[in-house]
């Protein structure tokens, strides 16, 4: 199975998805090699994308996919991956990029977290001047009430 032939993402996730991440400033949605990306000055931020029959393999195996399963990608700063991977299962660490987590989208996803992580995922990417015009939920402009912005 090529992974150009993998459906792409369930419609309501990718809108979910969609109204917080295009929320941030200068960030903007475009068609990833499989699945949907958000970006925010080139850098991709967050990528939503479905796993079938084992492809895409690097995330089939990361997660030890055995079913079809929707996957979101997303960076994180080295205290926010500790915290998720002492979590466990939904969350993943990925095998590229020293700060990249998989988060395994289902009916036990936490929309609230998962707005939380992608509005820091972007700050760990934007260039300071953007991060400062980011309002994160529950905290202040700027910064979030649980985690620091990126310095």
């Amino acid at each position: 199975m090529a992974d150009a032939d993998i459906a792409d993402p369930p419609p309501q996730i990718v809108r979910r998805l969609r109204e917080v991440c295009l929320s941030l400033p200068d960030a903007y949605e475009e068609p990833a090699w499989v699945g949907t990306r958000w970006r925010v000055r080139g850098r991709t931020f967050a990528h939503v994308l479905d796993i079938e029959l084992g492809h895409p393999a690097a995330y089939a195996w990361v997660v030890g996919a055995d079913r079809p399963m929707t996957v979101l990608s997303f960076r994180a700063t080295d205290e926010e991956m500790n915290a998720l991977l002492a979590v466990g299962p939904p969350f993943f660490r990925g095998r590229w990029g020293r700060d990249v987590m998989i988060l395994v989208l289902g009916d036990h996803t936490d929309w609230t977290e998962v707005a939380e992580l992608l509005t820091e995922s972007y700050c760990v990417l934007a260039p300071k001047k953007l991060v400062a015009q980011v309002r994160q939920p529950g905290g202040e402009d700027g910064q979030s009430s649980e985690r620091p912005a990126r310095q």
